[in-house]
């Protein structure tokens, strides 16, 4: 079964051309004396296919992809306007440039084939100087705006790993005195970014929580240790400091005005609100509290109540849900909580990747 339907190849290769570092070139046509001119042009200088229809090219295109294709407009049962948009819509053959083979020079029609994705086109009667001249521009253009691609998503792969360093880097600055910074906070942000996803957020904004989350504690490193760290209650005065670090989060990564650091900046002010008003540091209520802040707040006590620490032992996966069933209406959003609870199970699986990686990490 071929990508675009089923049906007998119609294909030749010109003998000629058998160097694999050949440019590969789909002459689509039903007319023998077009193809047998175009395959006499071209077979010197590249591997040259062949379909004489457009079903049969779009099979020959499924098992193996030329590197241009001469498509002619007219043919019979689908046209090339038709076969060209087939080729278009599919991401693995988007790129291939199309040339289209016409005798027909009205204005109509060069717009409709420059629509549906054509790069140019040769008007027949066919020659030699024109036929070279178009086949080997666009394979040279093509060959470019590939290697850019490339170089694009190269930088964007440095920029996106760069920019999820330097959001490790300011959650952990949150969690200088934690134990376990890093496994907590992306385990806290897929907690977040599923419980999202179930709240109807697109997958962007989805992705974009996800880096946003671990950051929600930056303005715990202008917390004083003696405060993060006390084994007493805190005075009236040192917990005025400690619920400070909101604001202080809040300021820090509302400087930037790209869409992540805002959402961070959201999510810092926000994440220890609670629904009936009994949060800081402004006590707001209900939706008054940013969606970001609830959803981040139920991740990271959830989190906190499965993970184990020095002074507490891990509670159960249920043993944390029935908690947070508990204080819906009270710490916790309703409608989130009954969300949360649905996700049960994809929540057990991210807590075993991260069981799985903390231990790839001790071994190493």
């Amino acid at each position: 079964m071929s990508l675009y339907g089923r049906e007998p190849i119609d294909m030749t290769m010109d003998n000629t051309a058998q160097n694999t570092s050949m440019k590969r070139v789909l002459i689509v046509d039903d007319v023998p004396r077009n193809i047998d001119l175009l395959r006499e042009i071209l077979s010197e200088h590249y591997q040259v296919q062949v379909a004489k229809s457009g079903r049969a090219a779009l099979d020959i295109i499924a098992h193996k992809t030329p590197d241009i294709i001469l498509l002619d407009v007219m043919m019979p049962e689908m046209n090339g306007f038709e076969v060209c948009e087939i080729i278009k819509s599919n991401p693995e053959t988007a790129d291939i440039p199309v040339i289209f083979l016409t005798a027909v020079t009205d204005v109509e029609n060069e717009i409709k084939g420059f629509e549906v994705g054509c790069v140019d086109f040769i008007t027949k009667p066919i020659t030699p100087i024109t036929t070279l001249s178009r086949v080997e521009t666009h394979l040279r253009l093509a060959e470019n705006d590939q290697r850019n691609k490339s170089l694009i998503a190269s930088r964007t792969q440095e920029l996106d790993d760069a920019l999820e360093s330097a959001v490790s880097m300011l959650g952990e600055m949150g969690h200088l005195n934690d134990t376990d910074t890093g496994i907590h906070m992306w385990r806290m942000a897929d907690y977040s970014a599923a419980l999202a996803k179930a709240a109807g957020w697109d997958e962007e904004r989805v992705e974009l929580l996800r880096l946003a989350a671990p950051m929600h504690d930056t303005g715990k490193v202008a917390i004083p240790h003696s405060i993060l760290k006390s084994p007493n209650k805190l005075s009236e005065d040192e917990w005025k400091i400690m619920k400070s670090h909101t604001q202080i989060g809040h300021k820090i990564l509302s400087k930037s005005e790209a869409p992540l650091f805002q959402l961070a900046a959201e999510a810092a002010l926000g994440h220890h609100e609670k629904w009936d008003g009994s949060g800081y540091p402004y006590g707001l209520m209900g939706e008054k509290i940013p969606e970001s802040a609830r959803i981040v707040a139920m991740a990271d006590v959830f989190d906190a109540l499965t993970m184990e620490r020095s002074y507490k032992k891990s509670w159960s996966i249920e043993e944390a849900l029935e908690h947070i069933e508990s204080s819906a209406g009270g710490h916790f959003d309703p409608r989130l909580v009954t969300l949360f609870l649905s996700i049960k199970d994809e929540l057990k699986n991210i807590q075993e990747k991260w069981r799985k990686k903390e231990q790839e990490l001790v071994q190493k």
